[in-house]
């Protein structure tokens, strides 16, 4: 039963009834209803809180499973690419080096796979932890592509170990000419004296002065390219490629004794010296190019010389004095 307010009337000196306006019973109404869902909101909250449901239990063992995994399978991911690192590592530094054969650019050792449009997928899904998953997949993916390059980086190095003795008879690894007693190395490789011009010029190449018609020799195994005569320039010269990058030259001859085509081997004799072209003495001027670039002969003197004559050598063709021909 409702219970029945009074207020004492002052004018009439009685206890008068107090009534209550439909308005202000819904107003009550309403203050209350609003209240009590205020206060059972806040206590849902805190209950969900700190009291889930079993689903909400299950659901946050799974996903703290799931993030733990995660993180296992980060740390394979990066124990895998440390490995492919060091393989990289050693491929370049170790294993290309004994074949003489170039680094792989970090480029293309690092080269992407397509973006997140190959993952669109899984775009068009919304998962809540996305940027997770397709960083994760983005890493595999880089991975493969890196595995892949090493699988047919190993594969060339297969090839090279195979026809590695192939490879040092090719190599041009003794003097062109007869220099027992290392007299006759007259001119070496870099900025030399222009013998006609009188000023500094790059000698691509290495000079022994002889006597004309002394016996020029093939460095290396190969196959002679070219056979010029002129009374210009290198005079009459010879080219033999030897394979693996490595072409010689041989210029200022006076004879030949092979031809264009012709297979020749390390210690034959392919000509003789003279005095043709751009020259001011009898001698031979002796390139090495490697891979289309003219480099030092010196370094590759190596079958018929000490390690003393070697050094008596590397001194001898580092004096900037006048070479016999360009």
């Amino acid at each position: 039963m409702a219970k029945i307010k009074y207020y004492y009337d002052t004018e009439t000196c009685r206890y008068e009834r107090i009534r209550t306006s439909p308005f202000d019973m819904f107003i009550n109404i309403t203050g209350l209803l609003f209240a009590c869902s205020l206060f059972g909101f806040f206590f849902s909250a805190i209950y969900i809180k700190y009291f889930p449901s079993a689903k909400e239990a299950r659901l946050q063992k799974e996903n703290a499973d799931l993030l733990y995994s995660h993180k296992l399978l980060q740390k394979e991911v990066d124990d895998v690419k440390n490995v492919v690192a060091s393989l990289q590592d050693r491929d370049d530094k170790i294993y290309r080096v004994i074949f003489e054969a170039d680094p792989i650019p970090n480029e293309i050792r690092q080269a992407g796979t397509g973006g997140s449009q190959k993952y669109q997928d899984l775009l068009d899904k919304k998962l809540s932890r996305e940027d997770m998953i397709l960083g994760t997949l983005s890493k595999i993916d880089n991975l493969k592509r890196q595995m892949y390059i090493q699988t047919k980086s190993y594969d060339e190095i297969v090839d090279l170990a195979l026809n590695k003795s192939e490879m040092l008879a090719a190599i041009p690894a003794i003097q062109p000419v007869d220099n027992k007693d290392l007299k006759r190395l007259a001119s070496g490789f870099g900025m030399r004296i222009h013998p006609i011009l009188k000023v500094k010029k790059m000698h691509a190449g290495i000079d022994f002065s002889a006597p004309k018609g002394t016996a020029i020799y093939a460095t290396g195994d190969g196959k002679v390219i070219k056979t010029r005569k002129s009374n210009r320039g290198y005079g009459w010269e010879i080219e033999v490629d030897h394979g693996f990058g490595y072409v010689t030259k041989y210029a200022h001859m006076s004879k030949f004794d092979v031809k264009r085509g012709q297979k020749v081997y390390r210690g034959q004799k392919i000509g003789e010296v003279g005095s043709t072209g751009s020259s001011t003495a009898p001698h031979l001027h002796y390139e090495v190019i490697h891979k289309k670039r003219k480099v030092n002969p010196i370094r590759y003197f190596s079958k018929d010389v000490t390690a003393d004559q070697y050094a008596t050598l590397l001194e001898k063709a580092s004096v900037e004095n006048q070479s016999l021909g360009y």
